[in-house]
């Protein structure tokens, strides 16, 4: 069997603890259904693995319950029956869930002789598999999934989606070089920091800044993705790189893995040469639990403002804006917003243009046609280079790490990770704008989207 994950959206959790409160000391119950991402090569391990991403929750109403006390509890099936119909018409996998609210997160043989008969008929009704999840009173979760009738396999690693981040099943200690982010942050979460798999989407001025912050974190797994060499004018802002590097034209994936090779702190680092969203990038996207988005399109931020959706991976979009108003004057914004579940997606903040997201795709895939609608004015075309400068590009990357570390630590709160930030540096000062998700929104309106992982087409996007 494949190694296996789950990655838990918050508001299913939110759903699952909510168990606890309606059983009032008794067992309760309820299915689930989750989306499929199968990971043909994973980057760092280069074996396959197979991630459940929770799609829906649906708890066992009270009429279909049979009996309930703090140590059982039995329900009718026809509700499971039609879990599995639906599972095998979508492509989803099953699930049940139950509590025990006087034990622990640990299942009992009760739970094996009762699970086994279930996933005996979800197999034979063509399921690859029935996962089962419990709760404690605690709160803390054990996940298990049968894909034979003679056992459960457990699923140790748990990716908790949301404003707050964690993964659970995390095992060792920080490396020795952390002893002061320890002394800080504690080992629980530092060792949380330094298992998380982390995409960077862009490998320019902020995405330059971000990979060295996560090497001195601890981060152990890595993969950048960029298509771009370095020029000239990249020295301004490049983190890394050297006018060798320039004159040799190198790839910039080249400067990030001699970054990360002579500082010799365990970092793992895979490096895509392409961009973000292109096909051949998915299926290292589908390994992160968390993507910077450090890119300066639009189409980049389109396809990850959706896979963040579709995943349930948070992303952290990163975006700059700095222009000369007169003399003295300037407007230099950096703005950090973060992709989970509950916050606004880029669309529903004005973030992301659609328009230019499609020019910058057709220029990519068909420069000729592009040029040809450009000389008839039906695009927009490219502009002026943006302008940037290192201080600026440098602490917009520093923002987006430190959401990252307020969702794992709560260290600005337990509310975790701001929906956006914006700071303004000409201003001194850091502006929290309220976005309401727009309830026609494309993206984040559609419930039937949230973790619905592996589909064809794939993130439902007909090319």
């Amino acid at each position: 069997m494949d190694a296996m994950d789950l990655i838990l959206l918050e508001p299913h959790e939110a759903q699952i603890q909510s168990l606890l409160t309606a059983g009032a000391g008794s067992e309760r119950s309820a299915y689930m259904l989750f989306g499929i991402a199968d990971i043909e090569c994973d980057p760092w391990s280069n074996q396959p693995r197979r991630r459940l991403v929770s799609h829906r929750f649906d708890p066992v109403g009270d009429n279909e319950l049979v009996s309930a006390s703090g140590r059982h509890v039995t329900w009718q099936t026809d509700g499971f029956m039609r879990l599995l119909n639906e599972a095998k018409t979508t492509g989803l996998t099953p699930a049940l869930v139950h509590t025990h609210p006087k034990g622990k997160a640990r299942f009992s043989e009760q739970d094996d002789r009762n699970e086994a008969e279930l996933a005996r008929t979800a197999l034979l009704k063509g399921m690859q598999g029935l996962v089962s999840i419990i709760i404690a009173e605690n709160g803390d979760l054990a996940a298990r999934i049968w894909t034979t009738t003679e056992n459960a396999v457990e699923i140790g690693r748990i990716l908790h989606s949301g404003p707050r981040l964690r993964i659970s099943g995390l095992t060792g200690t920080p490396a020795k070089f952390l002893d002061r982010q320890v002394r800080l942050f504690g080992d629980d979460a530092s060792l949380q920091v330094s298992g998380f798999r982390c995409g960077i989407a862009g490998g320019g001025a902020t995405g330059s800044a971000v990979l060295p912050l996560l090497l001195r974190l601890g981060v152990k797994e890595a993969v950048q993705f960029d298509k771009d060499i370095v020029d000239l004018t990249n020295l301004n802002r490049l983190h890394g790189a050297r006018r060798s590097d320039a004159d040799a034209k190198l790839p910039k994936t080249n400067i990030h893995a001699r970054t990360v090779e002579e500082s010799a702190l365990g970092m793992k680092l895979v490096s895509v040469d392409a961009w973000a969203g292109d096909p051949v990038t998915w299926e290292a996207l589908k390994a992160c639990d968390v993507i910077f988005c450090c890119t300066d399109d639009h189409a980049g931020r389109l396809f990850l403002n959706r896979f963040a959706r579709f995943y349930g991976i948070p992303v952290i979009d990163v975006g700059l804006a700095m222009q000369r108003r007169t003399e003295t004057a300037y407007d230099l914004f950096a703005r950090v917003s973060t992709l989970v579940p509950g916050h606004p997606c880029l669309l529903c903040g004005g973030y992301v243009d659609p328009r230019r997201a499609r020019e910058e795709t057709l220029r990519r895939d068909d420069p000729d046609s592009y040029q040809r609608l450009k000389e008839e004015a039906y695009v927009l075309g490219e502009g002026d280079p943006s302008p940037a400068v290192v201080t600026f590009t440098t602490e917009a990357g520093a923002m987006a790490v430190n959401e990252w570390l307020a969702g794992i630590t709560g260290l600005a709160g337990e509310a975790g990770m701001l929906p956006t930030r914006m700071r303004r540096f000409h201003a001194r000062d850091e502006r929290k704008p309220l976005v309401e998700p727009q309830p026609d929104c494309p993206c984040c309106s559609q419930e039937a989207t949230l973790g619905r992982a592996d589909m064809q087409p794939f993130l439902d996007v007909v090319s």
